[in-house]
């Protein structure tokens, strides 16, 4: 077994999985992992030292199309967003709520950057609802 396959069982958590490399990233921008069948859109934003990197569907809900992951990411309101291609619909990049359609929401995940690896949770990210 490889040092780098060792420290990896080392850090095993049955909540979090490696699904690519930070190398895999685009700054600013979308691309799209297959995890357990389901498109996963991966936005990273080196630049929110808060939160850089988030997890949402990739499946458009207003059009039914897997397209999510080729948005523009940008701010309304004081919330990172990634706007539709299609429709330009605005989801929070946070919670997934769409700030148009409020029955329109994508599901996220939690993600985190271990050390060079994009890990995501197995759970669904969990937030309070809130208000538009």
């Amino acid at each position: 077994m490889s040092r780098s396959n060792a420290n990896r069982m080392e850090q095993y958590n049955p909540d979090w999985r490696a699904i690519c490399a930070r190398t895999d990233l685009v700054a600013n921008s979308g691309v799209v992992a297959l995890v357990d069948g389901q498109q996963v859109a991966l936005f990273y934003l080196p630049e929110n030292a808060e939160q850089p990197l988030f997890a949402v569907a990739n499946h458009d809900p207003k059009s039914g199309a897997n397209v999510i992951g080729r948005g523009i990411v940008g701010q309304l309101g004081g919330d990172l967003v990634i706007a539709s291609p299609l429709y330009k619909q605005h989801y929070r990049l946070s919670d997934g709520s769409c700030l148009e359609y409020p029955e329109q929401r994508l599901r996220t995940w939690a993600v985190r950057l271990n050390g060079d690896t994009v890990e995501i949770g197995q759970r669904q990210r969990a937030y309070a609802s809130r208000s538009s």
